[in-house]
């Protein structure tokens, strides 16, 4: 094999493959290599390089340079499939990390394939150059794909496995939804309105805060399209279930919280910073719409804010407030002073105070190293111990047999024992009728 013949061979890998020509030389050197010490054996020192301009290789034993006969005659004899091999799994490795280098630049991009197979609830999606897996896990719930079914997802992770590259997909991760956006709603692809957060319960609910850097355009109306068209398309595409609530960002909290527990009305938002939370107070009969069911609502607007969100009524607040100032007042060393200057500052129970730092509590008291360290000792002893009295209270609920169906109470006259029945002769025995009973 001549040089000319070589850098052609190096040239149609390079086309057909998509491998570069370097790698390409590094894997024909290295096969070489492997041939040669068959040839000289493993104890020689064999240096093999192949010129990237003519293609011509060299070859060293033990520093001396081996003549272009004996390098020819060399390779003429040397094992083929030695070679071969070492070419192969080069650029089998070759392939695989322009694979991975090309699925890296696209984590958390929407990609589409088609479903080839089923294997235990996971989809085997064919992307064209690889095959991809969407987990049972990374599926919506409720959804189901058929065989050549075409789908799309987000690439969550990309990773080598051996000579392959595994591919994860994911329907659920709120990635998808924020790529959907983009692919409906030309404003958001333009970046003229940003999705600033988005928080997501798959298959259920998603919420997401959208802003506009032009003041005359309603980002909240443009996501949401004519007639609702474009949330359409992207709920059609989450399975028809999911509801997306779009609401409009604010960098200001006390307008941000409201809108994140839309559809409740918020009536007050105190913000306590050293806790990061935030408690809305709320009318007693906004109260579970602002919950939400199983807490849905007040859990997704916690993640699109950024902060936890505690939501109760204003009377609720200040019995709470009442109990722990008491309550705080009864640790050795905590006047009352300190006690409601840490219940205003959003500290309500012994498990936030337990987590203070010591000199935030130093400073709000003027309290030395020792009594914060004892202050907040006691406050996670009775954190434990509330818990575990909870605990066990749950524990006993739990185990407690339910009671049995208690008989319906009954009137005085029908308790009352039934007079007996009067018999005569020749007729058989009837009840006498009850008192107030009509002919």
């Amino acid at each position: 094999m001549n040089g000319a013949e070589l850098l052609r061979i190096v040239d149609a890998i390079h086309r057909d493959k998509a491998i570069d020509q370097q790698i390409v030389f590094e894997g024909i050197e290295q096969a070489i290599v492997s041939a040669a010490r068959k040839h000289y054996g493993e104890e020689h020192e064999i240096v093999v390089h192949v010129d990237r301009n003519n293609g011509h290789p060299t070859c060293k034993v033990d520093g001396v340079e081996v003549g272009s006969e004996e390098l020819g005659d060399l390779l003429g004899r040397i094992s083929a499939q030695t070679a071969k091999q070492v070419m192969i799994q080069k650029i089998r490795e070759a392939e695989r990390d322009t694979v991975f280098d090309e699925f890296m630049e696209m984590r958390g991009q929407i990609v589409t394939g088609v479903v080839s197979r089923l294997e235990h609830g996971t989809a085997i999606v064919n992307l064209g150059k690889v095959e991809a897996l969407l987990p049972r896990g990374e599926q919506i719930s409720g959804e189901g794909f058929r065989v050549g079914e075409r789908v799309r997802a987000v690439v969550l992770e990309v990773r080598k496995a051996g000579s392959r590259v595994k591919i994860i997909l994911s329907r659920t991760h709120a990635d998808f939804v924020r790529r959907l956006f983009e692919l409906e709603i030309p404003e958001v692809n333009e970046r003229v309105i940003e999705v600033r957060s988005l928080a997501r319960e798959a298959g259920y609910r998603t919420k997401v805060a959208v802003s506009c850097i032009d003041s005359n355009i309603d980002a909240v109306g443009a996501c949401v399209g004519v007639r609702g068209a474009r949330i359409k398309n992207i709920t059609s595409e989450l399975g028809g279930d999911e509801r997306i609530d779009i609401v409009r960002w604010n960098d200001s909290l006390q307008v941000l919280v409201p809108n994140a527990l839309q559809p409740a009305a918020v009536e007050d938002v105190i913000l306590c910073p050293m806790l990061g939370r935030v408690i809305v107070l709320v009318q007693e009969d906004q109260l579970s719409l602002a919950i939400g069911k199983k807490g849905q609502n007040v859990r997704l607007g916690s993640k699109l804010v950024g902060w936890d969100i505690e939501v109760m009524t204003r009377e609720e607040l200040d019995e709470q407030l009442e109990r722990t100032v008491m309550a705080f007042s009864e640790i050795p060393g905590v006047s009352s002073e300190l006690a409601e200057s840490l219940v205003s500052q959003g500290f309500l129970s012994f498990d936030d105070l337990s987590v203070i730092e010591p000199d935030e509590l130093a400073e709000m008291g003027e309290l030395t190293a020792e009594q914060c360290d004892e202050i907040v000792a006691y406050a996670e002893r009775e954190s434990e111990r509330l818990e575990q009295e909870q605990r066990h209270r749950r524990a006993q609920e739990r185990d407690q047999p339910p009671m049995p169906p208690q008989p319906p109470a009954m009137a005085p006259e029908t308790a009352s024992a039934a007079p007996e029945p009067v018999e005569s002769e020749g007729a058989a025995a009837e009840p006498t009728a009850p008192p107030n009973a009509e002919a």
